[in-house]
């Protein structure tokens, strides 16, 4: 009998992965099904990118690389880095890992005693708990509002934080509400920290490039130079260049903390894929254009998308200011019916409900620590978000 570990028995799957699955399922029983459940853009990977993959493949660099990404990669990170957020690395301040997932692990993984806790807002990405958990530290949510923007507030940070407080998780713009936090944002929590000199910052800014409103991309070590040296900056190409499967994604931060982190990934993955580490350099180095031309679509998708739900009674929702993400309060329709006498309990029952009815697949906000809502990605085509919308319209008409 196989017997798994107390750790197992306390970490949940991921809800967004559970529910693209299923959608997938049903597919392949001849649903038809629109999955508004994955966070992955659904534009090809720039041409130049590709190019550049299979001109590694042709010069045969498919042998292993360094544990912390091929150099000319970090110095692209490195150029990056300066270029766009103002910060000064080296490359030996940087590491590439299979995705920003596995630079967040390996920094917790690095870092956690047993007890040791991890402050994060909430809603939160569906993986920051189960990581913390995974490395044996304690998660402790912080809620945020609609009301407040989703936004962190200073007070609430500081009520959160304990002797015991190793890292406070920020995401901005975050997953799943699109909340940005500004530079006065940011200023107000690092005045909370400068009181708590033992609290390290791991900013997680893979949805930088998609910002849509007033408040502009900011990140911590920009903001706060005299907490960079507690500070891990995590980012990759998945979202600003369509590159989800390549598995990409970087952190830069103190060398100490890096060289432990490389030591996790050294034991567990070695390194990314060294075609992809190629691929990586093109994007980096390419077109700001092309990243600017994905903003511009999943801003229009979120304007179409908004003005869709907006029609729908007991639907609400607060204006995503980035990622591509609409967070809706679907609380007024717990308690009703189906048309077949089952009572709408939970957030989740919803979303099966709209699976099984409509053919959308979207993500309950409980797997967020927000029950009461639902995450609609609008990483879509137009027609396709209109299609699913008024399917779900039509589904939840239904209700009683």
């Amino acid at each position: 009998m196989i017997t798994l570990s107390a750790r197992m028995r306390q970490v949940a799957p991921s809800a967004t992965k559970a529910m693209t699955q299923m959608a997938a399922d049903l597919r392949a029983r001849g649903r038809d099904v629109v999955a508004l459940s994955q966070g992955e853009p659904d534009f090809p990977t720039p041409a130049a990118v590709c190019e550049a993959a299979v001109r590694a493949i042709a010069e045969g660099r498919t042998t292993y690389t360094a544990v912390a990404g091929i150099l000319p990669l970090r110095q692209a990170i490195v150029a990056k880095f300066a270029r766009e957020n103002g910060l000064d690395f080296t490359p030996d301040q940087v590491t590439v890992g299979c995705g920003a997932k596995q630079v967040l692990f390996n920094a917790l993984m690095a870092t956690l005693d047993p007890g040791d806790e991890v402050v994060f807002a909430t809603p939160c990405w569906v993986s920051y708990p189960e990581m913390i958990k995974l490395a044996g530290g304690v998660p402790v949510p912080v809620a945020t509002t609609a009301a407040d923007g989703y936004r962190l507030r200073p007070e609430a940070l500081r009520a959160a934080l304990t002797p015991r407080t190793r890292w406070l998780m920020l995401n901005s713009p975050a997953n799943p509400t699109g909340a940005v936090a500004g530079v006065e944002d940011l200023a107000a929590l690092a005045a909370v920290l400068r009181d708590f000199p033992q609290v390290m910052v791991l900013a997680d800014d893979i949805y930088e490039h998609l910002v849509y409103g007033e408040t502009a991309f900011a990140t911590m070590a920009a903001v706060a130079p005299d907490l960079a040296d507690r500070t891990l900056t995590v980012n990759g190409v998945s979202k600003s260049h369509a590159m989800t499967g390549w598995r990409v994604g970087y952190g830069a931060g103190p060398v100490e903390l890096i060289r432990a982190m490389n030591t996790i990934q050294g034991q567990s993955t070695s390194h990314t894929c060294s075609i992809a580490q190629y691929a990586a350099i093109a994007a980096l180095n390419g077109d700001p254009a092309v990243v600017e031309g994905f903003r511009s679509a999943f801003r229009r998708r979120r304007d179409l998308l908004c003005r869709e739900i907006a029609a729908i009674p007991g639907l609400s929702f607060h204006l995503p200011q980035g990622a591509f993400y609409l967070f809706v309060d679907c609380t007024a329709l717990i308690g009703r019916t189906t048309p077949v006498g089952q009572v709408i309990a939970t957030d989740a029952d919803l979303a099966l409900y709209l699976l099984d009815e409509a053919g959308v697949a979207l993500v309950p906000g409980s797997g967020f620590l927000a029950p009461g809502h639902l995450r609609i990605s609008y990483a879509a085509a137009d027609d396709t978000l209109i299609r699913a919308v008024r399917a779900m319209a039509a589904a939840i008409a239904r209700l009683s």
